[in-house]
C-alpha cells in the first residue's frame, strides 16, 4: 500500500491540538517526560544554530557571486529591498495595531508559570561559537569564496550544507511536532494556553491583511515601472499563489510561477533566470511573518520595544534569509539565531515563533512567489 505522508503544518496543528488536550489530564510524570525532551531539544538547537547559519549562508553567498552579473545584481538589489520594505512595512503596521489588537493579552508569567513542573533533567550542550560570530564569519567566508575560481572551500562548504540540510531534514523537522506538543502541554498545565491560541487567531487574520497590502504594493511598482495594468499582473499571478498556498514550497512552485510571468510578457530570458533565483533570495512573506510574530510576543511579554534592536534585525534578516527557503523550516531556523542574539529570546519564545511561523507557512510562501512576478517584470523592463 502507497505510503500516506501528512505535511509539517498538519502535524504542528495536530501537536498543538494535542498538546492542549492531554494539558487537562497528564498526570505530572508524564508531563515531566515530555518537559525533559524540550529541555534537551532546545539546547540541541543552541547548539546547532550556529553550525546552521554558516552551513547555509556560506555556499549561498558563495553561489550568488560565482553567477554575478548585471541581471544578478539588479534581481538581487530588487528582491532585497522589497524583502526589507516588508520588514518595515510589517514593523510600522504592527506597532500602530498591536496595542489595540492585542489589548489584554500577555504572556509575561508564562515562564513563571511553566517552571511549575520541571524536567526531569537536562544536558548543557554550549555552542562552538556564537550566533554573531557565525553571522560574521558565513559573509567574510562567503564573500571569499565568490572570488575564487575553483575554490576548494567551496566544494567543502557545499558538502557541509548537505549535512546541516540532512540534519534540519532527517532531526529537526521531524522532532519539531513532538517539540510544539511540549511547549503547548506546558501552557495547558499553566493556565496560559486559552490567551495564546486567541492571539495565535489574530495574527493569522492580520498577517493575511498585511500580504495581500505587500502584494498590492509589490505589482503596482511593476505596473509603474513597465508600464501596466497592476491589477491585471497581479491578477495573472494569482495562478501561483494558489498553487504555492498548496505546495507551500517556492522551488516547487517554479513551473507555474515561470508561466504565469511569461503571461504577464516577461521575456522567457529574462524569466527562466529571475523566477528561479528568486524562489532563493525573495522572502517578503516569510519577512513579514517573522517580524510580526516576534514583535508581538515581544509585546506579549510586556517588554520594550527597541526600535534601533528591531531595524537591525530586520536588516539582518534580509540578509539571512537569502539561503534558508531551500531547505523545509529553514527560513525561521535560520532566524532563531538573530531572534536569540539580537531581541533576547529563549527557548519558550523561539518555540512559540515556530510554531506561529508554520501555521501560517502558506501565506508566506504564496507572498513570496508571487511577488517574483512583480520582480521578473521590473528585471525584464531595466534589461530591454
Amino acid at each position: 500500500m502507497k505510503r500516506i505522508e501528512i505535511g509539517l503544518l498538519p502535524r504542528i496543528l495536530l501537536a498543538i491540538a494535542l498538546g492542549v488536550g492531554c494539558g487537562f489530564f497528564f498526570p505530572e510524570a508524564l508531563t515531566r517526560v515530555f518537559l525533559t525532551f524540550n529541555a534537551l531539544f532546545g539546547n540541541f538547537l543552541n547548539f546547532i544554530i550556529p553550525l546552521l547559519i554558516i552551513g547555509l549562508v556560506v555556499p549561498g553567498i558563495a553561489d550568488l557571486g560565482n553567477s554575478a552579473g548585471r541581471l544578478l545584481l539588479i534581481t538581487a538589489a530588487l528582491s532585497y529591498g522589497f524583502t526589507l520594505f516588508s520588514g518595515f512595512f510589517t514593523y510600522g503596521a504592527c506597532t500602530l495595531l498591536y496595542p489595540w489588537l492585542l489589548e489584554g493579552d500577555s504572556l509575561s508569567r508564562m515562564e513563571e508559570s511553566a517552571s511549575v513542573v520541571e524536567p526531569y533533567f537536562t544536558v548543557d550542550m554550549p555552542p562552538l561559537l556564537g550566533v554573531m560570530s557565525a553571522l560574521i564569519f558565513s559573509f567574510v567566508l562567503g564573500i571569499g569564496i565568490s572570488r575564487l575560481s575553483g575554490s576548494v572551500l567551496k566544494g567543502l562548504f557545499d558538502e557541509f550544507r548537505k549535512v546541516i540540510v540532512l540534519v534540519i531534514e532527517r532531526v529537526i523537522i521531524p522532532l519539531l511536532p513532538f517539540y510544539i506538543f511540549g511547549i503547548f502541554l506546558s501552557m495547558t498545565v499553566s493556565g496560559q494556553v486559552a490567551g495564546v491560541l486567541e492571539v495565535f487567531v489574530k495574527l493569522i487574520a492580520l498577517i493575511f491583511v498585511l500580504t495581500l497590502v505587500l502584494l498590492l504594493v509589490q505589482f503596482s511598482t511593476a505596473g509603474a515601472v513597465a508600464h501596466r495594468n497592476p491589477l491585471r499582473l497581479l491578477r495573472t499571478m494569482l495562478a501561483a499563489y494558489v498553487t504555492a498556498l498548496g505546495t507551500q514550497s517556492s522551488a516547487a512552485t517554479i513551473p507555474v510561477t515561470l508561466d504565469r510571468t511569461l503571461r504577464c510578457g516577461v521575456r522567457p530570458s529574462v524569466a527562466g533566470f529571475v523566477v528561479p533565483l528568486c524562489a532563493t533570495i525573495h522572502l517578503s512573506g516569510s519577512t513579514m511573518k517573522i517580524v510580526a510574530c516576534a514583535l508581538a510576543i515581544i509585546t506579549l511579554g510586556g517588554l520594550p520595544v527597541d526600535a534601533a534592536a528591531f531595524c537591525g534585525f530586520i536588516l539582518m534578516l534580509g540578509i539571512t534569509m537569502v539561503a534558508a527557503p531551500g531547505v523545509p523550516g529553514g527560513a525561521i531556523m535560520a532566524a532563531a539565531g538573530l531572534l536569540q542574539s539580537m531581541l533576547g529570546f529563549d527557548e519558550v519564545a523561539v518555540g512559540l515563533m515556530i510554531a506561529l511561523y508554520i501555521a501560517m507557512d502558506s501565506f508566506g510562501t504564496a507572498t513570496n512567489v508571487t511577488g517574483d512576478g512583480a520582480i521578473a517584470v521590473i528585471v525584464d523592463r531595466i534589461a530591454e
